[in-house]
């Protein structure tokens, strides 16, 4: 019972640290304030313990890994999009901008799972004998690992995109030819017409720019490789259970697609040397697709991946509708 206790209210503490945290990563963007991001980054933190005060209490009173339905599974994403924000801070890098992108990710996934979710899918179950092996917890937290690092990348892409959209090339100023070509030898140079062209106007714009451009490809990069392992670890789990690697499941077809997506983003940008607009665009696409995959199937109650959350719905006030209409008509007919 005290397990229950304390997972209710780190549950209650998590999800509003992580809406505060949300609107400060947002007013950064607006105003730079070194105070706002310093406590945006130990909100993270504590976030990030609270979520996992959640996940540890739940594995103790059930015995299992809590990666076993959908109130879980959001849960565990919300977790990994705090971690993701707190490592690449470890590396020194400036999260100001991650903050705006990883906070309301948790912030969303957290709130979905506790106040979209009826509080039947919420329980923890016992697990039948096909999810008792370790290759099904590897399959899924290597799956939910690589969602939660694409869909930063992908919202990184999408945020690139929005931007560079609002932003003009304009002349900055003249110079004479020798000048130029004796200091600053580039493309973006037009030295017939003695002008000075730079990308952007605003350089705080093109540095953000630059950094979403560059950490949406090293998160793509690192999904994409999470996402090979858990399909893979996925196919031998699947044998194991059912006898077979692959059997073109709803949800195996989608993670087949999403992989191929991202596969064809990193061939664009390794092989092509393509950068900026085009392979955003091929990213922004994946972040639907990620979506499509991981809660479109699961939802819908198609193949042995889904919860039939929105089928047992529908379901259920068909029945209600029919159960009315037959209350209805009876004494009528009497």
């Amino acid at each position: 019972m005290i397990f229950i206790t304390l997972e209710h209210i780190s549950v209650h503490v998590s999800f509003s640290l992580t809406f505060v945290i949300t609107l400060i990563y947002w007013g950064t963007l607006v105003y730079k304030s070194e105070e706002l991001s310093s406590s945006g980054e130990k909100g993270i933190l504590v976030t990030f313990i609270c979520i996992t005060g959640v996940l540890v209490t739940r594995s103790l009173y059930s015995g299992h890994l809590p990666l076993t339905n959908l109130y879980e599974s959001f849960m565990f994403l919300s977790w990994s999009s705090c971690m993701i924000h707190i490592i690449i801070g470890v590396w020194g890098q400036d999260t100001c901008w991650l903050g705006a992108i990883t906070a309301p990710s948790a912030m969303l996934t957290h709130g979905f799972a506790t106040l979209g979710l009826p509080d039947k899918m919420q329980q923890s179950v016992m697990l039948v004998p096909a999810l008792q092996s370790h290759w099904s917890m590897m399959h899924v937290s290597m799956i939910l690992f690589s969602y939660a690092t694409l869909l930063c990348g992908s919202l990184a892409s999408i945020a690139f995109l929005v931007i560079t959209s609002q932003i003009s090339r304009k002349p900055i100023f003249s110079m004479d030819n020798s000048f130029l070509r004796f200091f600053l030898p580039n493309k973006n140079w037009d030295l017939d017409n003695h002008t000075f062209y730079l990308p952007f106007t605003n350089y705080r714009k093109w540095e953000l720019t630059s950094q979403l451009d560059n950490w949406s490809y090293r998160a793509i990069g690192l999904g994409f490789s999470l996402l090979t392992v858990g399909i893979l670890s996925g196919a031998v789990w699947a044998n194991e259970a059912w006898g077979s690697y692959w059997s073109w499941d709803p949800k195996e077809t989608w993670a087949l697609i999403t992989w191929t997506i991202f596969a064809i983003y990193l061939h664009t940008r390794i092989n092509r040397g393509w950068q900026g607009q085009k392979p955003a665009i091929v990213a922004s696409l994946g972040f639907f697709l990620v979506w499509s995959c991981y809660l479109g199937v699961d939802l819908l109650g198609i193949g042995l991946h889904s919860y039939g959350w929105l089928i047992q719905h529908r379901t259920i006030n068909e029945m209600n509708s029919a159960s009315n209409r037959f209350n209805t008509v009876i004494p009528y007919s009497r």
